[in-house]
């Protein structure tokens, strides 16, 4: 055996993320309407990236957030027709669709009553928390989402540090109908160790129903795609986490 095969050996394999996946549940790839990609050559990059990693479906989740970011559904559904229009100009492969990610603010409550609320695949509405603060009602806001015929999937659940180290509200939401979502690049370590090591506890308590890139500009994919050696991504592609039904 020569040197080479010894090599060979030692190197580590890629994992195939995205051809396991397929599907990304969570980016912020609409041009100049968050704080994702500023513009369509941006937005262009990090598709022809994604299809680079074997993607085959993007679900866009543009922040929607009152007084921040007060994207309507009427302006994200044009964004997403300039982006397929472009994509497809470039010859790109990708199937395109658009969502939202709701904050959870006074505003969330009356917007599900009124059903001024763009889903995914159906009926899915991915939301989130403030980072700083614990909410409240978040009971509440699962039952008034059910209610209403909604999918409930709470957006990077490791990332509020308010519950670390415990994921015991994780288990309750899931036991009421919440889908639970987690960024890849948290395992990176890409938020902090805290931020990982909670992620870790979450999927080795078979806690994550999605993953998602949360993907904001095309250092996340470069640093994800640098990642796929390591083990825990090996691990990942083996789990029942159930992006690939959104194809």
């Amino acid at each position: 055996m020569g040197v080479f095969d010894v090599f060979k050996r030692q190197k580590k394999e890629t994992a195939d993320l995205g051809g396991a996946l397929l599907v990304d549940i969570h980016s912020h790839l609409l041009p100049g309407i968050d704080d994702g990609a500023p513009t369509m050559d941006h937005t262009i990059g990090m598709l022809r990236k994604f299809e680079e990693l074997g993607y085959q479906k993007l679900i866009f989740t543009p922040h929607v957030m009152s007084g921040v970011y007060d994207n309507t559904t009427e302006i994200i559904l044009r964004k997403l027709e300039e982006v397929r229009g472009v994509s497809k100009e470039l010859g790109l492969k990708l199937q395109l669709e658009a969502s939202a990610e709701y904050y959870f603010d006074e505003t969330f409550f009356e917007r599900i009553s009124r059903k001024d609320l763009l889903p995914f695949h159906g009926n899915h509405i991915l939301f989130e928390f403030s980072f700083r603060n614990q909410p409240s009602r978040v009971e509440e806001v699962v039952f008034q989402l059910k209610s209403a015929g909604y999918q409930p999937v709470l957006a990077h659940f490791e990332r509020y540090l308010y519950y670390h180290p415990s994921i015991e509200v994780a288990r309750q939401l899931r036991e009421r109908g919440c889908m639970i979502q987690v960024n890849l690049n948290s395992f990176t370590g890409h938020y902090g160790l805290n931020v990982k090591n909670q992620a870790m506890r979450l999927l080795k308590a078979g806690c994550i129903d999605l993953l998602g890139s949360d993907c904001h500009r095309i250092q996340h994919l470069e640093l994800l795609e640098n990642s796929l050696q390591e083990a825990v991504f090996h691990q990942l592609i083996k789990e029942p986490v159930k992006n690939r039904q959104f194809l």
